[in-house]
């Protein structure tokens, strides 16, 4: 190849698999210099001694080292300086990685719970164990109408933590024993955040054991629920059963999935001895 030549932006642009407008960024950012500038046209021709320096930023930029970085090495060549920033760039792939693989879990926690509640046997009263978990657990009187309604407790879990947690079908409200056994269904004094094992909260945590309860689902959400709370009272008398703490009650699938009120599911569970 003749060292002399020069080549349009377009033309390396090909060669390098580039856009034309990649090539400007480079210029803008210090990386690269046009061999020559046209200064009647304004038109950008490179030589091949430009070609070596962009194989350097393309080997770089594949292991995801950032322009300004580049841009660095390439005024302070140095294989001690290559190393630093290479063992560098491997550790913060090596981060990156780890946050892909707890975004992927929590994808898999998503499905689960969205298959889940999609298949749920509705109106049908269990009893069940409700497994160990970690909440976070905030005591408020309230009285949510529509999902709107838990907005406020959400941004009170989401205050001060360092990354957005997910929130779908995590979040909840409870009764406690001396209001469910009174009768008074339509206002809540808790409300909870239930975590999966990779989140991480900077707040007061509670470990929840393993419980014993009765629960049911049904269609609808929280302005759906006292009718609900009366059937799993009165199957708790029939049986002889008794209440050992607040409820919970998560509306599973809510619009946040769905914009259609009819396919609204919501989950209560009564701890039980």
């Amino acid at each position: 190849m003749d060292e002399k030549k020069l080549y349009k932006i377009g033309e390396v642009a090909n060669m390098f698999h580039l856009s034309t407008g990649t090539l400007r960024h480079y210029e803008q950012a210090g990386l690269l210099q046009p061999e020559y500038i046209d200064t009647e046209t304004g038109y950008r021709y490179y030589s091949i001694r430009q070609f070596e320096v962009l194989n350097t930023i393309g080997y770089l930029r594949v292991l995801d080292m950032p322009l300004s970085e580049i841009a660095d090495f390439l005024q302070n060549r140095d294989t001690d300086i290559i190393e630093e920033k290479l063992v560098e760039q491997k550790r913060m792939i090596e981060q990156k990685q780890k946050e892909l693989q707890l975004i992927a879990r929590k994808i898999d926690h998503r499905l689960e719970h969205l298959r889940d509640s999609a298949a749920s046997t509705l109106d049908e009263i269990k009893i069940e164990t409700a497994p160990a978990c970690r909440i976070v657990q905030m005591h408020s009187l309230m009285k949510p109408n529509n999902y709107l309604d838990l907005e406020y407790p959400i941004r009170k879990f989401q205050e001060n933590q360092p990354e957005i947690l997910v929130f779908l079908g995590k979040v909840g409200v409870g009764i406690s024993k001396e209001q469910m056994e009174a009768g008074n269904f339509s206002q809540y004094e808790l409300s909870f955040l239930i975590l999966d094992n990779e989140d991480s909260y900077n707040g007061q945590i509670d470990e929840m054991p393993a419980q014993r309860c009765v629960s049911i689902r049904f269609r609808g959400s929280h302005t759906e629920a006292p009718a609900y709370y009366r059937k799993l009272l009165s199957f708790i008398n029939k049986n002889s059963l008794e209440i050992t703490g607040f409820s919970r009650e998560i509306t599973l699938i809510d619009n946040g999935l769905t914009n259609d009120p009819d396919k609204f599911v919501t989950e209560i569970r009564i701890p039980i001895a």
